[in-house]
């Protein structure tokens, strides 16, 4: 007992650490109005921590509560008006999906021809749906699990940072609070629409348990269907939506250690090229959309954003970008991907096989 006391007194100092320098760093960026800097702050700073060598790892279910509060939080901006403005665009979504998808596939093979990476992994590596999802049904195919879930959280950082950037560039200031469109807790009334809000993202991460972006997707739709038909106001304290943001990006921090960098070093000039390729590809896409479907740029670029549907949705709401819009083709892309993965990834596998000499 003695000498594991050490041990834990080191583990509890870099949990204290992390969450100081996590905190901090996170409310700085927002006070300096980065665009989702209360999320993109912690992941920085878990970087830092996984690449030293800290052995902190989130556990899951902290993850799946902070994906439930912004599934929550994206379904206070699901409105009727919303609901009509996406069924009169559903063409184009689909459209948008179906290019996304392509392109994804081409960014792939582009990988495994020029990187080196072999095609099952480069297949489920560059696929543009949720990474945590990904990564399950890339080991349950036969790929390298490691090197996907580095191509996928690489490629997270590199769309949150991008898209941070594009979002300032653009003049999108986060709002004042990290609630954004949620009321907080500062009158009575609101304390019983709190912990109905509670109620409900713990009700969707336990129903959304076996399905894809389950944690993040069911409280969005049961929160959705209960403030729709006017038996819910969702209600979100401040202090819960940071405590989320931060919980989410110190997850995909954390998930970088010096193993993994060490086992993809050679790899990380392809995958980061790649990443940005796919980015770019993506946001000539929504200059296209975005005149066709007469919305603004900043909005049509996050919802064709090959990130993770959690990430965008808290830039989106923090930008004042139509998160209806966001949310609609994220997910809609989100099940594509879905769909068509492993079709995606034999296909990539066969005409890089019929390539090679």
């Amino acid at each position: 007992m003695q000498s594991s006391a050490p041990g834990i007194k080191k583990t509890f100092a870099q949990w204290l650490a992390l969450l100081v320098c996590a905190g901090a760093f996170g409310q700085l960026l927002h006070a300096l109005a980065v665009p989702a800097g209360l999320f993109l702050g912690p992941m920085l700073v878990a970087i830092v921590f996984g690449v030293s060598g800290a052995r902190l790892s989130l556990h899951r279910q902290v993850f799946r509560f902070g994906q439930g509060c912004v599934g929550l939080l994206v379904a206070h901006a699901v409105t009727w008006s919303v609901l009509v403005s996406m069924a009169q665009s559903w063409h184009l979504m689909l459209v948008a999906t179906f290019i996304t998808v392509v392109l994804s596939a081409l960014v792939g093979l582009g990988t495994v021809r020029f990187g080196g990476i072999p095609g099952s992994t480069a297949a489920w590596g560059t696929a543009p749906g949720a990474a945590s999802a990904m990564v399950s049904m890339a080991e349950e195919n036969g790929a390298d699990g490691r090197v996907v879930a580095t191509m996928q959280y690489v490629r997270v950082v590199c769309v949150v940072m991008i898209g941070s950037l594009v979002s300032h560039l653009l003049g999108a200031t986060p709002n004042t609070g990290a609630a954004a469109n949620a009321p907080l807790i500062s009158e009575p009334p609101h304390l019983l629409n709190s912990v109905l809000s509670l109620g409900v993202v713990l009700i969707g991460i336990v129903a959304g348990s076996r399905m894809p972006a389950g944690a993040l997707l069911m409280p969005l739709l049961l929160g959705g269907a209960l403030q729709l038909s006017g038996l819910l106001t969702i209600t979100l304290p401040e202090p819960l939506l940071a405590l989320a943001y931060g919980a989410i990006g110190c997850y995909i921090g954390l998930r970088f250690d010096r193993p993994t960098v060490r086992y993809v070093w050679t790899r990380l000039p392809t995958m980061v090229a790649g990443a940005v390729a796919l980015i770019v590809l993506c946001a000539a896409c929504a200059w296209l959309l975005a005149k066709a479907m007469g919305t603004d740029f900043l909005s049509m670029y996050l919802a064709t954003s090959p990130g993770g549907l959690d990430a965008m949705a808290i830039i989106a709401v923090e930008t004042h970008a139509d998160v209806g819009l966001v949310l609609a083709m994220q997910t809609l892309r989100l099940f594509g991907v879905i769909l068509t993965g492993a079709y995606c990834a034999r296909q990539i596998i066969r005409l890089t096989d019929t390539s090679r000499p």
